[in-house]
């Protein structure tokens, strides 16, 4: 089998096609005329990547889409293998218009992500949806009844581009009890935390520039920055968080606009910064005048130790955007969050959201408002943080119990997400397709770098897995892991931030 890769767009059967497409449909092509057969074996994909000069994710992104497709069959520790050859469709004839370049690599951004699709009773270790079972409907739904009572058709039409007034000052509220000097009008209320982000970024960067980020950081980031053309500049978690030395020499690049960042219950690590690193992360910040975004998506979720304060209440130069949701702390259904910014800032945030979608919808916002405004909120927040407690506890436990020696993870005080770096060259991705095939679902460590490398890391959650289904799915992983580390694997990059 012979794979010819067109990397400029030339040639018929490579034009403005992603890579990993074209080694997709090649190996398609050589089924369907029989060069090869059921049971043969493809090149494993370091041999082939070595063979096309690509990356060795591109050619596990083309194994993996033909494996969804039913046409190979992939083991690991033993390789891939052509399943019937009936079972192999010819490629589908592009005739639509070529999408823009950023949108292509957007697409093969989205398809490097892993098939969580799985058969009933799979346990959801990767899943940071909150559980359904805990959300409080009832008190919700009397709050919406409420405010459409009171509000009637007035909540049923375009709203200010800041978003319900009720509802900035109930947030800016609790953000004064954190420590952030703010006020109902410095907020810009938005579709959760994926679009505060999204016009954060926009405010201050354009397609070409270059945006620093932890490395590993939270995957729908770098597919935000995919998104708005804008490029990721690694910064490495140290134990402390973020490596200031390099965050330095990086904001010190003209080309580089601004830093995101997740100082507490970091996504994927679970960590949370002390309140010297953020002292001297602002110091880092306002001497170089570059902005910072401080992404709290799960502020809310403290259930152990000692709050630290936000970036944006130690924030005396005026370079921090802190994002609120509660996507994570309510249900994400309800599609809010918040932007918190200062003087221009502002002016340029609803700008951006005029442009974007006009308003969000006045009638859940105000049904929040009402929510918070009379306890019910807080009410929640009580029992989420006591069951999210539990389950890391579980979590924390089982993984002691189950997982062999050499194993490391993070110890979370809050939020859903915990770190485990594996031990050996143990690659995460492919200990997913194992897992899947055993009933146990993971985020592997590849999604939360920005080469998406392969990685000994696999990022875990508690949202929606309960402490039963939490301990089972260890269970079968520490299983897993315990037979594969007799295995060959090819190495990979191991992680060093990561701390007991």
């Amino acid at each position: 089998m012979r794979i010819t890769i067109h990397r400029n767009g030339t040639g018929a059967a490579g034009a403005r096609k992603p890579v990993y497409q074209q080694i997709a449909e090649q190996v398609n092509d050589a089924i369907v005329s029989g060069q090869l057969r059921h049971g043969d074996k493809l090149p494993t994909i370091r041999a082939l990547a070595q063979e096309l000069s690509v990356n060795r994710d591109t050619v596990a992104l083309a194994y993996d889409g033909l494996a969804q497709d039913g046409v190979v069959e992939t083991t690991v520790g033993r390789g891939t293998f052509v399943r019937h050859a009936a079972t192999a469709r010819p490629p589908t004839e592009q005739s639509a218009p070529p999408l823009s370049p950023v949108v292509d690599r957007l697409l093969d951004f989205e398809r490097a992500r892993p098939d969580y699709s799985a058969r009933d009773g799979a346990v959801p270790l990767h899943s940071l949806i909150p559980d359904p079972s805990l959300y409080p409907l009832k008190a919700f739904r009397r709050s919406l009844n409420r405010v459409l009572d009171e509000g009637g058709t007035e909540l049923l039409v375009y709203g200010g581009h800041q978003g319900n007034a009720a509802l900035r000052n109930v947030i800016s509220s609790r953000l004064r009890a954190q420590g952030v000097d703010t006020s109902g009008e410095q907020l810009v209320l938005c579709q959760g935390a994926s679009q505060g982000m999204s016009l954060a970024l926009r405010l201050y960067a354009e397609p070409g520039d270059w945006v620093a980020v932890e490395e590993p950081t939270y995957h729908n980031v770098l597919g935000v920055l995919v998104g708005l053309g804008l490029r990721p500049a690694p910064i490495p978690m140290t134990d402390d968080g973020p490596d200031l030395e390099v965050l330095e020499r990086t904001l010190a690049r003209p080309e580089v606009k601004l830093f995101y960042t997740m100082p507490s219950f970091h996504n994927p690590l679970g960590t949370t910064t002390s309140l010297s690193h953020r002292r001297a992360l602002l110091d880092v910040a306002a001497r170089l005048g570059k902005p910072v975004i401080e992404d709290g998506f799960e502020m809310d979720l403290r259930y152990d130790g000692r709050d630290v304060p936000p970036l944006a209440a130690l924030d005396l130069a005026g370079v921090v955007v802190h994002l609120f949701s509660f996507s994570k702390s309510l249900f994400p259904g309800v599609r809010i969050g918040s932007i918190c910014a200062r003087g221009r800032a502002v002016d340029g945030l609803l700008a951006l959201k005029h442009m974007t979608d006009l308003s969000g919808v006045l009638v859940l916002q105000a049904a929040v408002a009402d929510f918070v405004r009379r306890g019910g909120y807080d009410k929640h927040l009580d029992n989420l943080r006591g069951q999210l407690r539990e389950r890391r506890d579980v979590m924390i436990t089982a993984l002691a119990k189950y997982m062999p020696e050499g194993t490391r993870w993070t110890r979370p005080d809050g939020g859903c997400q915990v770190w485990v770096d594996l031990p050996g060259d143990m690659d995460s991705r492919a200990l997913l397709r194992e897992a899947q095939s055993a009933g146990v679902m993971f985020a592997p460590g590849y999604l939360f770098h920005h080469d998406g490398r392969p990685s000994t890391g696999l990022r875990l959650t508690t949202a929606l897995a309960d402490s039963d289904e939490i301990r089972r799915g260890i269970e079968i992983l520490g299983r897993l892991v315990r037979t594969q580390l007799g295995m060959r694997t090819p190495r990979v990059s191991r992680d060093t931030s990561i701390h007991v």
